[in-house]
C-alpha cells in the first residue's frame, strides 16, 4: 500500500509541472537554477563516494584519484582521458601503500 501511495505521489509531481505551465516556457531565473541541479547533484554524488565509507570521512587513495581528476580537467583533458588518470592516480597510491 505505501509503494503505491509513493508511485501516486511521484507521478502527481511529475505531472505538475505539465499541468500548471501548459507548454510555457520556464521564467528565466527558474532555467537557471535548472540548469545547475545536474552539475551540483553529480559533484555530491562524486564528493560522497570519494570521501565516506559508511557514514564516516575516509581520506585515502580515491582522494588522490579525484584530485588527479581535478587537475586533468583544469587542464581541459577529454573525460576518457580524467577517468585513466584518476584510476592510475588512486592505483599507485594504493600500491605505495596509501590505503
Amino acid at each position: 500500500m505505501i509503494v503505491l501511495a509513493v508511485g501516486v505521489g511521484t507521478i502527481a509531481i511529475k505531472a505538475a509541472g505539465p499541468v500548471l505551465l501548459g507548454g510555457r516556457p520556464l521564467p528565466q531565473r527558474v532555467q537557471r537554477v535548472v540548469a545547475m541541479l545536474a552539475p551540483a547533484l553529480l559533484a555530491a554524488l562524486v564528493a560522497t563516494a570519494a570521501l565516506a565509507s559508511g557514514q564516516q570521512l575516509v581520506l585515502d587513495a580515491r582522494v588522490i584519484g579525484l584530485g588527479a581528476a581535478a587537475v586533468a580537467l583544469l587542464m581541459r583533458a577529454p573525460i576518457l582521458v580524467v577517468v585513466v588518470i584518476a584510476a592510475v592516480a588512486a592505483s599507485v597510491a594504493r600500491l605505495a601503500g596509501i590505503a
